[in-house]
């Protein structure tokens, strides 16, 4: 058909694509249901469950405590505000393990959002008011460079010094490139993101004096050891999951105990793995300066997360910091999916709202530590940052420029195969679908997944799902 008619508007076929296009990033739908009870929509009996327990809180608790009237207050509106997400909100580009789970995060990250919103307008009193209702113990936390020296002794090189080091940070630190280069998928921009956040922290650190590192830490431990091997590591499991062969059967036709097991673990594992090419020879500047955009923000939110401790005072290892990475973390890993799929896709025309949401968060976080730390930012050496604005054009262009390079003499000649997760579009002039057969399943039947050639400046439609 070239149109499709709703109400009294008729749809061109490039409308009916585009919105097709649309739905695969922001709510992606599970096309391999196996316990239909976990699928079926149940608003009557969660509504019937939301209205008592609303009831039960209400009049049984004891009201006397004021503050612990306003906790509970808070957390009910939080856990309803979850209901209504899992409710109204959409998918998302994933859909495993349930897609219930993926509207709760986008439904955490939007009372982010008006959370941020909310506190730009308190002032500095009413903040930290806030902070200590929130944690008592923060009236006394200080800030870790007013009590710690950084960068000292750096000629002193013993490997008991060395060993220090490797402490709970740098394991997390490992950790974290690791779960960086599952998300990017490309040696090519996390090795990029690496070099320049550390550029970062030397043209900072007249700001934040925990940037100050010894060369030795900074190039060997850091870059090297764990950015290098979380890089390393993710970059491993990627090639490892492109290379299975993604068949799904169901839990229902699995007749032993142990192959019931081992499909529901297998349910928080990927639907499937996306083939992601950041850049190609064929790149528009358009793109090229999409993913310069991209390079921009993450080194952005990485440098709220320093800002956001040494401003409103709270050690690292407090649950203020450590909760917000993870949070923030969890909901990178959609709006990078959303967001190459905005990139790369033609027929992709607006990024998702999760996509949206991050960068909203982003920038005013960042526009309230400028709010709140006017002092420190008054000391900024605008040298410095011209300087780190023109390092980082030139090295993230100059990465940009290699990738292009590395693709035209190195990479996949005409046609690259890209797995998609029953989402493409094969009479699209732009793909080409061929059917992919693996092995055979070893229980019950299985859902044949398809691959799909990806031709120039399009990528592969499909999304997978963690």
């Amino acid at each position: 058909m070239a149109t499709a008619y709703r109400g009294s508007h008729t749809l061109s076929k490039d409308d009916v694509n585009y919105r097709m296009h649309f739905r695969m990033i922001n709510e992606q739908q599970v096309e391999d249901i196996t316990i239909d009870f976990f699928y079926k929509p149940h608003t009557i009996t969660l509504l019937t469950c939301t209205v008592l327990s609303l009831m039960y809180f209400a009049f049984t608790r004891d009201d006397g405590n004021p503050d612990n009237n306003v906790w509970v207050g808070l957390i009910l509106v939080i856990s309803f505000f979850l209901v209504i997400s899992v409710l109204a909100f959409p998918n998302g580009p994933f859909t495993r393990p349930h897609p219930a789970i993926w509207r709760i995060v986008f439904g955490l990250s939007v009372l982010y959002f008006l959370f941020l919103v909310f506190i730009i307008f308190l002032n500095w009193h009413q903040v930290k008011q806030l902070m200590y209702w929130l944690d008592p113990n923060l009236r006394y936390a200080k800030r870790e460079a007013d009590i710690m020296e950084y960068a000292v002794n750096c000629h002193v090189i013993t490997w008991e010094r060395i060993v220090s080091h490797f402490d709970i940070f740098a394991f997390s630190h490992f950790w974290g490139w690791g779960m960086k280069a599952l998300l990017i998928r490309s040696y090519g921009l996390c090795w990029t993101i690496s070099i320049t956040w550390e550029l970062t922290e030397l043209f900072f650190m007249h700001l934040l004096p925990n940037f100050a590192e010894c060369w030795w830490d900074q190039v060997i431990l850091d870059i090297l050891l764990c950015n290098g091997g979380g890089i390393w590591l993710g970059m491993t499991v990627c090639r490892f999951l492109e290379m299975r062969t993604y068949h799904w059967a169901s839990i229902k036709d699995i007749h032993t105990t142990t192959g019931k097991i081992k499909r529901a673990a297998l349910q928080f594992t990927p639907a499937s793995w996306t083939y992601v090419r950041w850049l190609d020879p064929k790149s528009s500047v358009q793109r090229m300066m999409g993913v310069y955009l991209f390079m921009i923000i993450w080194q952005l939110t990485e440098l709220n997360t320093f800002f956001l401790k040494h401003i409103f005072v709270f050690p690292a290892s407090h649950a203020l910091s450590w909760c917000r990475i993870l949070f923030v973390g969890i909901i990178t890993a959609p709006t990078v999916r959303q967001y190459y799929a905005y990139l790369t896709d033609t027929q992709c025309k607006r990024v998702g709202t999760q996509c949206w949401v991050f960068g909203a968060i982003a920038f005013l976080e960042a526009l309230a530590c400028i709010k709140f730390g006017q002092d420190l930012f008054s000391k900024t050496q605008i040298l410095y940052v011209i300087l780190w604005l023109l390092c980082l054009v030139f090295i993230t262009f100059l990465c940009l420029y290699g990738m292009v390079w590395y693709a035209e003499n190195y990479g996949p000649k005409g046609k690259s195969l890209s797995e998609f997760d029953d989402g493409g579009f094969p009479d699209s002039p732009e793909n080409e679908s061929v059917e992919f057969k693996g092995e055979p399943c070893e229980h019950g039947d299985c859902t044949t997944r398809q691959r799909r050639f990806d031709k120039g400046d399009t990528s592969s439609n499909g999304l997978d799902s963690p």
